[in-house]
């Protein structure tokens, strides 16, 4: 396919070589080439881009993926797509398959809702659609004054369990926090498997620090209001770690969305090592795995981690044998095809569910 006589680009906004991968292999399916762009870092620190051709009434594709510096990767996407912006390209699509600060969605104390302020740069920036994958949280699509397609990497990590776990109909799938209970519940019925939920962690949730409502401070002196007596809220008391279900002498999948910091997922697989499970596999869409991730991972109890490649990780494979990939450049580029052609993405979401 020739697609800048069929009317689209699609473009790498990274500036470094391993973060173009997944961009190589979306453009090789679609038979395209990748537009001729430069992305370069100034001696000073700052972002340049340069686009190298035309792309006047064009629909153009932005492929970012986040490495580890994720403050210069949102720069080289914003100034990619204002420069398409003022190069008069007709829409411009970025496709962002992990979506950076999608921790930082709610409120939390002082703090304020990061996700959101990108969401708005994004769209001052020129974007006009986004094509994401796993959101950390359904409701980000809601930041947004624009189309956003939320895929799911699920059927290819699902599809994984089957060929590549060998007898995983003796395996249950597990939630490493109640949080977690309704993504395992859908892998859990989707394969037909127990599920188990590991109950009392050690370290606060997310939902122990996303209501904001702790100010003012205590103040001493303060004066209320005669005869006002508010109830006291009972503070948290978390029980002691227990695993509900049965894992004994069975392969526990512990599936999730993202893997960052590992030290909760080694807690879990020890939990379940002392509950008599035999095997410990890690699924996740989005593989960060930052600081000593892969270190720890190799030192720990759990046999694999598999992650796609929303996220480059080749660095901490080399440093981790136990660390592997699933591709889901297919339903990227099928993505793509689908929106520059005006064709229904229903297809890309057929038995998706909420929960999913």
């Amino acid at each position: 396919m020739n697609a800048s006589r069929s009317g689209y680009r699609v473009f790498s906004a990274n500036s470094t070589a391993a973060c173009t991968e997944l961009a190589k292999k979306i453009t090789e399916r679609l038979g395209a080439e990748l537009g001729k762009a430069v992305v370069y870092q100034e001696t000073n620190g700052e972002t340049r881009v340069e686009i190298k051709e035309s792309v006047r009434g064009q629909d153009v594709f932005i492929i970012q993926t986040i490495p580890r510096d994720v403050n210069t990767a949102v720069m080289e996407l914003l100034i990619m797509a204002y420069a398409l912006k003022t190069s008069c390209a007709k829409n411009i699509i970025g496709v962002i398959p992990y979506f950076p600060y999608s921790k930082q969605s709610k409120m939390r104390k002082r703090g304020s809702i990061v996700c959101k302020l990108l969401a708005s740069m994004l769209a001052r920036a020129g974007l006009t659609h986004i094509i994401t994958m796993d959101l950390h949280q359904k409701e980000i699509q809601g930041f947004f004054s624009f189309p956003v397609d939320n895929l799911r990497a699920s059927p290819f990590l699902l599809q994984y369990i089957q060929e590549e776990i060998p007898d995983y109909r003796n395996a249950v799938i597990v939630a490493k926090s109640p949080d977690a209970a309704k993504r395992a519940q859908s892998y859990a019925e989707r394969l037909r498997l127990g599920l188990a939920v590991i109950h009392g962690e050690a370290q606060c949730t997310e939902q122990d620090m996303d209501d904001g409502r702790h100010s003012p401070p205590t103040v001493k002196n303060t004066t209320l209001h005669t005869g006002l007596e508010l109830p006291l809220m009972m503070a948290k008391e978390k029980p002691p770690i227990t695993v509900v279900g049965d894992v004994g002498g069975r392969i526990a999948i512990i599936v999730d969305d993202i893997i960052d910091d590992v030290e909760s997922f080694v807690a879990a697989a020890d939990i379940l090592k002392e509950r008599g499970a035999y095997k410990i596999f890690i699924m996740a869409t989005h593989g960060l795995l930052s600081a000593d991730a892969p270190r720890l991972i190799e030192e720990s109890s759990i046999d694999e981690v598999v992650v796609t490649n929303t996220v480059p990780h080749e660095v901490q494979k080399l440093q981790c044998p136990k660390i592997k990939t699933v591709d889901i450049s297919l339903i990227l580029s099928e993505a793509i095809r689908r929106i520059h052609n005006g064709e229904s993405m229903a297809y890309l979401f057929r038995n998706i569910t909420v929960d999913d």
